[in-house]
This record gives structure tokens, C-alpha cells and sequence, in this order.
């Protein structure tokens, strides 16, 4: 059992945590000027609340478990990231900075267009999964654009479930663009279930066709080099990205623009505007944010509590605690 003091630090260090994350829901839901004292009323009693339940009815006094907190930790990380994607409802639609990639989109298809040749885009070859349902929303977006300009899309795939989808989801993109008339379902083309064969299929895609503009997102391996070099030497603008960081020195030394870890992933908020979408991609940035800033803390903390005169302060004893209890 720890003595009082440490209690009340523990309790105090909670109570300031808790106003911050209160006050910046507050704040974020009903801005900045006319909701300022409401944001400062409801913050402060939340710090109250939790002091009082911290140091008086927490049953057992301080008798803590790492589970407990962890799951204080999850709540508290879910509550803000649901709570920055809802207020995109109400706040507009909030900033994210540029991705060039995602830019260029329009620049490649327009040049696509002008030179009278197709756009190419591949998924990936992992098949139907998460990582190649991304690339699609992708390709949603950009098969869209190009109906628009009255020109051709060609997607190659690598597995005969991902090429009914695929063939779905471009057919909707013309619909929805106003040019059904354009979309050819030949253009959706099942090639291979093997990977080299498929990448050799793919390059002769690109040299036939003739391709402007390439298109590479999704999951690749050992044959993203052949894909990207073939574009290259075929003249074609290319813009690639996917989770696997071992071939993105390949796609940064053979393409124009590359979607670099997490941006493949916020590709579908990005391009769309859309208000929740691009709150889950802020939510997501706080709470990574706040995991970085709790683990420099900790280990400053920790640091310092190696210094006899703040180890045997009320502090320290506070810090100490927390430790104990992940150590048990």
C-alpha cells in the first residue's frame, strides 16, 4: 500500500491527462470560441471525477493491475479516435497534408489521354484480400477519371475471385462517370495464378498497349522490379505503393511517385474528401501520437527514477508504482 502523498500524485497526474483528452473532444465537437467555457466547465469536473473515483473509490486504494490500466489505455484511444471521426460531421473536413502521389493522379491520366494511350493499373498478387480491396477503391477512383476522358483502363489480375470483383468494381466507376458505353470487359484481364508468369504477362501488357500511364498498388514481390523497369522503358508515368517496405526501394528507383507506408492506406480518404474518412486518418495520427509521447515519458520517467533525490520524492514514489506494476 502506498503512503497518501503518492495517492494524490498519481491522482493529480491522472486528473491532468484526463482534462487534456476531455478538453480536446470539447473543443474539436463545439470550437473554439463559443463553446471555450464549457470546454474549461466540463474538463474541470472530469478531473474532479477522476481524482475523487482514483483516490477514494477505486476499491482496494491503489491496488492496480496492468490489465486495468492497459484497458483504461484502449478506452481512452478508442474514445478519441471515434470521437475526431464523428466531429468530421460537424467541423468540415479536416487537413491532411499533401500526398504527391495521390496528386498526380489526374497529371497521369490526363497525359494518358492525350497521347491516346490506355491507363494500366495492377492489384497486386496476393489475390482477394484486405491490401488488394484497397488498390480497388483505388482504381475505383482513378477508373472513374479516365471514363471522364473518354479513355481505357486495363487491369490485369492474378486470381480468379479478385477478377470478378475487379471487373465489378470498374464497371460501376464508367457507370458512375456517365460512360458505360466506354467499359470493355476484356479489358479486365485474369493472365496467371503464378507470379512470374503473371509479371511477364503484365510486361507484355505494357509494350503492346502501349500503356501512358501505370498504376502499381497493392502487394508485391520478388517481381515488382520487372513491372516497374518495363514501365519505365515503355515511357509510361508511373505511381506505385503497398504495404511491403522491402520493394519500395525498387519502386522508388524505377517510378515517378510512390505512396510510402501509411499513405496507401489513407489513399481512400484522401482522394475522396470524405469528412469521417479523413477524421479516422486524424483520429488514428492522436492516438499514435499519444502512444509516442506516453513511451518518451515512461522512459524519462524511468530514467530520472535513477537519481536518488527523485526516487525518494512523492514523485518518484508515484512513478515507481506505475513501474511495480508492469514488472509483476
Amino acid at each position: 500500500m502506498q503512503h497518501a502523498s503518492d495517492k494524490w500524485s498519481i491522482a493529480i497526474f491522472v486528473a491532468i491527462l484526463s482534462v487534456i483528452i476531455v478538453y480536446k473532444i470539447i473543443i474539436s465537437v463545439y470550437g473554439r470560441e463559443r463553446w471555450a467555457r464549457l470546454g474549461i466547465a466540463g474538463t474541470t469536473a472530469a478531473a474532479l471525477v477522476v481524482t475523487v473515483y482514483l483516490a477514494f473509490i477505486l476499491p482496494n486504494g491503489w491496488d492496480l493491475s496492468a490489465k486495468l490500466i492497459v484497458s483504461l489505455v484502449l478506452a481512452v484511444l478508442a474514445a478519441l479516435f471515434i470521437a475526431r471521426m464523428m466531429t468530421g460531421q460537424f467541423t468540415g473536413v479536416p487537413s491532411i497534408r499533401r500526398i504527391p502521389g495521390l496528386n498526380a493522379i489526374d497529371e497521369a491520366i490526363g497525359r494518358a489521354t492525350e497521347m491516346g494511350r490506355p491507363v494500366l493499373m495492377v492489384p497486386g498478387i496476393t489475390g482477394l484480400d484486405i491490401v488488394s480491396l484497397q488498390a480497388l477503391s483505388i482504381f475505383s477512383y482513378i477508373a472513374k477519371a479516365v471514363a471522364s476522358f473518354g479513355n481505357r483502363c486495363i487491369l490485369p489480375t492474378i486470381d480468379p475471385a479478385l477478377q470478378g470483383v475487379a471487373e465489378e468494381t470498374i464497371r460501376d466507376a464508367y457507370q458512375t462517370a456517365g460512360r458505360p458505353e466506354l467499359f470493355d470487359p476484356d479489358d479486365i484481364r485474369y493472365l496467371s495464378g503464378q507470379q512470374f508468369a503473371f509479371a511477364s504477362g503484365v510486361a507484355g501488357i505494357i509494350y503492346r498497349e502501349r500503356v501512358a500511364a501505370s498504376f502499381m498498388l497493392g502487394s508485391f514481390f520478388a517481381e515488382s522490379l520487372i513491372l516497374a523497369e518495363n514501365g519505365q522503358m515503355a515511357g509510361a508515368i508511373q505511381i506505385a505503393g503497398g504495404p511491403q517496405t522491402t520493394q519500395l526501394p525498387f519502386f522508388i528507383a524505377s517510378c515517378d511517385y510512390v505512396l510510402l507506408g501509411d499513405e496507401f492506406y489513407a489513399a481512400s480518404a484522401y482522394i475522396s474528401r470524405n469528412a469521417t474518412l479523413l477524421g479516422s486518418i486524424v483520429g488514428q495520427d492522436y492516438c499514435k501520437l499519444l502512444m509516442i509521447s506516453s513511451a518518451l515519458i515512461g522512459a524519462i520517467c524511468v530514467t530520472f527514477l535513477q537519481w536518488h533525490f527523485i526516487a525518494t520524492s512523492n514523485i518518484g514514489h508515484a512513478f515507481s508504482y506505475f513501474v511495480n506494476i508492469f514488472n509483476q
